[in-house]
């Protein structure tokens, strides 16, 4: 029970505390490695005398005192020792929106993609050096060289631990809600792995889409990744069954999860009901079409490419292009969108969903030899074994 509760306080508060602490201590790097070490210590105390009666204020007294010792070891800091005790002493109390001004910090442009993905796991999200390395598939020695990198660029460069303002919300907003996203989809067919996801990393992926848009409701774009997160964990029953990987056309809607459906509808009519439309709605959009319709035959993909059209108008990536060619095909026929897709080669030819794409494209077309020629390039280019298995079932019917 200890370890659950510290979870749930890790979750609720670490992002609070180190955004208080590297305010009064003018140090992200401080901050962050004392909300690390509070949370060992929490560990082996609650361990042995139970949880305290508020986890949170436990955890910043805790997080403040380690930080306070650093401060302490550190000469070039002890002019701040007075000024830093007299503040106050519950950063957890701060307020729900101190994880929003760390996370704009943690994916400041100045840092690598890798870099924003990595800090917000550590710093905003509470995972360990261990765990952002088995999310992300990577050495825990590169994990903790990146944090540690970009700890310090924070720190060096001045970036600021706020919510930037005026004409640059918009796209630094869009750079956390690109990261979350990531989150999300890191959580999901990787390599050497069946189907099923890591439920605890989409988890903090929805936890973290859910904080954002509460704290930034006059935002649409916002409650339109959440929007989205939504409906695709709704279709996760479905999608993974026994480790092996369902088709969308194929899946059982019956076990899509009704609750979370709706959820989904409603968050992304607030986002509508604010007129500001953006790739996050839409692409929200697309996924309810999905979900709207009681079997695959039914889907409206006449709508689904009218939004495919509006999403280019704002995000002309190689993968949005792809996801349209499979609407157009649906709705001119799989000739006219094998002819979009050849258009992408130069960019996703070393991807394995284009292959797979083109595939299935070809198998309509009635040109069944180049269609299998497609599933083997698809199935040299993915290392996760779901999909593997998936693909060999095609070459073999």
């Amino acid at each position: 029970m200890s370890d659950q509760a510290l979870a749930a306080a890790v979750r609720d508060e670490a992002g609070r505390i180190v955004a208080a602490l590297a305010r009064s201590f003018g140090s992200f790097d401080i901050a962050e490695e004392a909300v690390s070490a509070a949370v060992e210590e929490a560990l082996r105390t609650w361990r042995a005398k139970g949880v305290p009666p508020r986890p949170g204020a436990w955890l910043a007294a805790a997080a403040r005192h380690d930080a306070l010792d650093r401060v302490r070891r550190e000469r070039r800091y002890r002019d701040k020792l007075a000024l830093v005790a007299a503040a106050d002493p519950a950063p957890a109390d701060t307020g729900p929106d101190e994880r929003i001004p760390l996370l704009f910090g943690c994916c400041h442009p100045a840092l690598a993609a890798e870099a924003q993905l990595a800090l917000s796991l550590r710093a905003v999200v509470g995972l360990t050096t261990r765990q952002i390395a088995r999310a992300t598939l990577e050495p825990e020695a590169t994990v903790a060289q990146r944090i540690s990198r970009a700890k310090r660029k924070i720190t060096t460069s001045g970036i600021p631990l706020r919510i930037p303002e005026g004409a640059d919300l918009a796209e630094r907003l869009d750079v956390v809600l690109t990261m979350v996203s990531v989150m999300y989809d890191t959580a999901h067919l990787r390599p050497g792995e069946d189907a099923g996801a890591d439920r605890d990393v989409a988890d903090d992926a929805l936890w973290l889409a859910r904080v954002i848009a509460e704290a930034l409701p006059a935002h649409a774009e916002a409650a339109g990744l959440r929007s989205l997160l939504l409906f695709h964990r709704a279709r996760e029953g479905a999608r993974a069954v026994d480790g092996d990987l369902v088709p969308l056309p194929r899946q059982d809607r019956s076990r899509w999860d009704a609750e979370l459906l709706a959820q989904a509808r409603a968050e992304l009519e607030r986002a509508a009901a604010l007129h500001r439309p953006g790739r996050w709605q839409l692409q929200a959009a697309i996924a309810a079409c999905h979900a709207d319709a009681p079997a695959s035959a039914d889907t409206d993909w006449p709508q689904i490419l009218v939004l495919y059209d509006l999403l280019l108008a704002l995000d002309r990536s190689p993968l949005v292009r792809l996801n349209r060619a499979v609407a157009l095909g649906e709705v001119a026929g799989p000739e006219v969108a094998l002819a979009e897709l050849d258009g992408l080669r130069s960019r996703l030819g070393e991807y394995h969903l284009w292959h797979a794409v083109r595939a299935e494209l070809l198998r309509r077309a009635g040109r069944v030899t180049e269609a299998a020629d497609a599933d083997r390039e698809a199935l040299a280019h993915t290392a996760n074994e779901a999909e593997r298995r998936l693909l060999a079932r095609r070459l073999a019917t």
